[in-house]
This record gives C-alpha cells, structure tokens and sequence, in this order.
C-alpha cells in the first residue's frame, strides 16, 4: 500500500490508507489508546478500538516519538468531537495496525517551556517542537522570497567562498585556518570582497553566505557564524538605490511570509510587521536628535529600540533606515562625498528595535581604495586579488547585507538570537557547551 501524507487524509475518508510518521501523544481512555501522528506535512489523531485485538497489544508499548506505520480507516470525526479550527479536526484515523520503525527514550515532554540553555543542549530533539518547525518554516520562507525578490529585480545568484584570503573587515575579528604551505587562511567574515568581483560579470550577484565572527560577545543578538543574505549592484547613483532595491525585497518577503504564515504568527501570538509605503529614512545624527542623544558614531542597542518605537509611532512602520554613519565607522571599501565629509553614504536598516542589515555605495576607483586600505593601517597587498576587478575598470555600485537570524527573530520577537539559529555557535557553544 502507498503511503498517504496526514495533510491528504481529509480526501480519503471511508478508505483504508497508509500512514508514517512519530508519535506526539498517547492518551489511554479506557480499553481505547488515541494517538496524535504527525510527519512532515501536519498531524491527525488515531484511535485504536478494542477490538483491533493486534494493533492493541501493540500501542500498549508506544510512547512519544516512537517512529511508526500505521493501517486504518479515515473515519468522519462525530459532530460534538469536531474541532474545526485544527487540521484534519474534523476526521480521525481508525488504526487497524501497527509497525514500530524506530522506539524512542524522550528526556521531557516535548513542548515543555524550557530556559534557553536545556533547549540548546537537547537540540536534536527540541527542534521537533511545534515552536522549532515554526521558527524554521518562517526562516525557510524568508530565503526563499529573498532569493525571489532579487531574482524579480534581475539579479543573478553566485557562491561565495567561506575560506578566504584576506578578511573584508581587515582581519582583527577573523577565525585564522592553517592552511597549505605554511600559509595563513581566514573563514570569511563576509562575502563582500567577492560578490564586488562579481558585479564585473554579473552586474547584479547575490549570494547567501555562511559567515563567521571570532568577536567575543556573549549577548542575545551574536553569533559567531550567521547566515548572510547579500546583494551588490552597479551602476548606482547613490546608496539610496541600494536602499530601494533593499525596501522592495524587505516588503517581498513581509508579504510572503503575512500570506503564507498567518498560524504561525498567532501561536507566537505576534503581530504581522507593519510595512509603510517608503519606509522612513534618518541621518544618524537626525536620529539622535530626536531622542535628545550626543551626536556619536553609532547608535546604542537602546537608541535603535527607542527609534523604532518612534517610527512605528509616528510613521506606522517596524522598519526605519538610518544614514550617513561617520566614514571612520565604517567598512573600508565605504563610499565618501568629499562635500558630505566626514559621513559616509552608508546606512542600516533597523527592525523592530534590532539592525538586521548594513549596507552603503562603495568607492569604486583603484586609487582611492588603495588610499583608504593604507589610511585604515592594513596592505593593499593583501587585497591584491580583491584589487584586480579596481585595475580592470568597476563602474559606482553599492550592495547591503542583511542577517538572516535577526531578521527572523524580530519577525516573531524572538529575544535571543540563538533561539532562531538552527545550530547556533557562539563563545559558549559550538552544539555542546565548551566548558562541558
């Protein structure tokens, strides 16, 4: 017999059909043993009657995620048992038989509220959670509309390299790898060098990149590898540009993820962002003024939540772009108008209290990048590969980066990052704990 997915059972009423999955309940209700069976596409409730001499004796053994078979009958659910607001709650299966494929010894209940620590240390199983396929269905959603976004605004996706020459932030925060010969290699701290190179050939390349960061923090908003979502464009004007190609792809996804999502959103018991037609735009100092801050190169975690809650005050939005960050602040290859001096043509964009991305035009003549390489204290000879594309002719261009971790925990107001990284690492934690 072949196998039926749960999400089909509602077509197959009064038919005998297969079914496979893990167990999520069992509850004993006199001689009767109900079950809740999920897989991949939903979960549906079995019974087993007592007079189903066989696959009794059997259920007697099963427990919470023990992997199953299971034959029966998809039978109309009675009109008092009907729960119409749950899928497949208004039929049920009638379990004829059972084959155990897999026993199971749980620690807890899988759906207990647990601190953040015991989820991570019991991640293989905890992930199974109704909140784990949540998190991760939204994350899924998220790359997929990015990816679509771009690919609609005629961008081209390239793989960028995790093992890398040089380090596009100038090395101090980079994981060192030996590498061949004696020589010293560096996990990319950003595809940024690379995706420059393509736009030479692409005009418009993205990638989706692994990352990694050996700074040591241990806050609820790091990590020391994410997930980069990035594009880079030529032929710009200016990074406002960038910043229109970045707002319609942020609007792509809130409206995929609105659409497709909206349970998610409810058991999370979260709001759908609020997305206004421009997004409101603040110089850096602009920002600070208006929540009567020193003018500083940076905003602090508790500026950019208080900028928020201003914007979706006064603009009815979640997002807000904040520019012109001091050029000294930012990435060496950042972009400077000798007539907009000392602030550069950067900028962030801030979510819900959090920057989920960076981005600014980039300086486009040879010269000039070698001049703020050596300004920044580091060798151009070291660029020398990155340099290249300079010598051989790049038109003005720009690009952003936005993470994809943050980007999800804001979208369901998740507190700490690790929670909406799959495997998350970071100075404490690389699957185990280091200090275990």
């Amino acid at each position: 017999m072949e196998r039926v997915l749960i999400k089909d059972l509602k077509n197959e009423v009064g038919k005998n059909v297969l079914i496979k999955g893990w167990i999520s309940v069992r509850r004993d209700q006199g001689k009767m043993v109900f079950f809740d069976i999920r897989d991949r596409s939903g979960s549906v409730q079995g019974v087993v009657l007592p007079g189903a001499t066989e696959a009794i004796a059997v259920a007697k053994e099963i427990r919470p995620e023990f992997v199953v078979e299971m034959e029966g009958v998809v039978n109309k659910r009675p009109e008092k048992n009907m729960s119409t607001e749950i899928q497949n709650g208004d039929i049920e299966l009638e379990i004829k038989s059972i084959k155990i494929i897999s026993k199971a010894e749980v620690p807890f209940e899988l759906n207990s509220e647990l601190n953040l620590d015991t989820h991570l240390d019991n991640l293989p199983y905890t992930i199974r959670s109704q909140r784990g396929k949540d998190i991760f269905t939204m994350q899924a959603t998220i790359l997929e509309e990015y990816r679509s976004s771009l690919r609609k605004q005629d961008f081209t996706e390239f793989q960028a390299p995790t093992l890398a020459g040089a380090d596009a932030e100038g090395g101090a925060t980079a994981f060192k790898v030996d590498y061949y010969y004696n020589k010293v290699a560096y996990l990319a701290t950003s595809p940024q060098l690379y995706k420059e190179i393509m736009v030479g050939v692409f005009e418009r390349p993205f990638t989706i990149a692994k990352i990694f960061r050996a700074e040591k923090h241990s806050t609820a908003r790091h990590l020391s590898e994410v997930t980069q979502m990035d594009f880079e464009m030529g032929f710009i004007k200016d990074h406002t540009d960038v910043m229109n190609v970045l707002e319609k792809v942020i609007k792509d996804v809130v409206q995929a993820v609105t659409t497709k999502h909206k349970d998610i959103f409810a058991r999370f018991k979260v709001s759908t962002p609020l997305v206004p037609e421009i997004f409101p735009i603040l110089k850096l100092y602009e920002a600070q003024d208006i929540l009567g801050a020193p003018h500083e190169n940076d905003m602090e975690p508790e500026q950019e939540r208080s900028i928020c809650e201003w914007a979706k005050e006064k603009h009815n939005s979640d997002f807000v772009f904040i520019t012109h960050f001091p050029t000294v602040k930012r990435a060496f290859y950042t972009y400077e108008e000798k007539s907009e001096a000392p602030l550069s043509r950067g900028f962030d964009l801030l979510f819900r209290g959090l920057e989920i991305n960076s981005g600014s035009q980039r300086i486009h003549n040879y010269e000039e990048m070698v001049r703020r390489i050596k300004e920044r204290g580091m060798k151009p000879e070291n660029f020398s590969f990155y340099l290249q594309a300079f010598k051989v002719g790049m038109p003005p261009h720009g690009g952003s980066s936005t993470g994809l971790e943050r980007f999800t925990a804001r979208m369901l107001e998740i507190s700490n990052i690790k929670e909406a990284t799959l495997f998350p690492r970071d100075i404490n934690r690389i699957d185990t704990l280091l200090s275990e």
